[in-house]
């Protein structure tokens, strides 16, 4: 995969969202379509091979749990700091060129503002708890990806519309929101961190990587010990055949 560093394509999902608020405005149902904009980041930084903070942990944490040894542990960490550092570099250089280039119109802009504010009338245990529910999300979509074959961005689509039209939070997506209101002036850095960066943080963590790593590890410890159940029976029954030939 391609480093994560800079990445600019971040910012897609509040571009789509901000136009679709603008040229959508007074349309019955419009929310739905405006909604649909969220998805395009991730269907971006999905296809392209990019590392996504949610998207990308919950197969790392398996074999953690397999083999919990704190040499494990610390490359899983190691892993986490780097493609976090790299998404959230991403998400602040999109907010700093969608509030100081001269790209946007004056309601395009507003439409940021009112995406972003809407994200900050959470408290933080409601960014958190919002965020459990992303992030198990995102999870899911990740799990279905090798039987989903051709239907991949269809199975995006619709579970990060979902995201969107659930009104939970998103450390990644969720940073260029709030991030751009940090650089227009309309709120200072420490709000970013308290009361968004670090409640939605845990939250993704535990939806996307603890519950549902946590189900999808017993899932596959069941399904080896099956399996391994089947390879002894079969074991016992070919000694069995050859020491009745004997």
């Amino acid at each position: 995969m391609v480093s994560d560093c800079g990445r600019p394509v971040d910012g897609a999902s509040l571009l789509a969202k901000g136009i679709f608020h603008v040229k959508l405005e007074g349309i019955p149902g419009g929310f739905l379509l405006e909604n649909l904009g969220y998805t395009f980041g991730f269907i971006i930084v999905i296809m392209a091979r990019q590392q996504l903070f949610t998207e990308n942990t919950v197969t790392a944490v398996l074999p953690v749990m397999h083999n919990p040894t704190l040499g494990n542990v610390g490359l899983l960490m190691r892993l986490w700091s780097v493609v976090l550092a790299g998404n959230l570099i991403g998400t602040a250089v999109a907010a700093w060129a969608f509030n100081y280039m001269p790209i946007f119109d004056e309601p395009t802009r507003q439409a940021f503002v009112s995406i972003a504010e809407d994200v900050m009338k959470n408290s933080p245990t409601e960014m958190f708890a919002n965020a459990i529910i992303s992030g198990w999300l995102v999870a899911t979509m990740v799990w279905m990806f090798p039987v989903a074959g051709a239907a991949k961005i269809v199975v995006i689509i619709l579970m990060t519309w979902l995201i969107a039209l659930a009104d939970t939070t998103h450390i990644v997506v969720g940073s260029v929101e709030i991030l751009y209101l940090v650089f227009n002036g309309n709120l200072p850095w420490s709000d970013f961190i308290w009361p968004f960066a670090l409640p939605t943080l845990a939250g993704n963590i535990c939806g996307g990587t603890f519950i549902f790593a946590l189900l999808s590890h017993a899932q596959i410890r069941n399904d080896m010990s099956s399996k391994r159940k089947a390879e002894a029976h079969a074991q016992a029954a070919e000694k069995g055949k050859k020491a009745d030939r004997a």
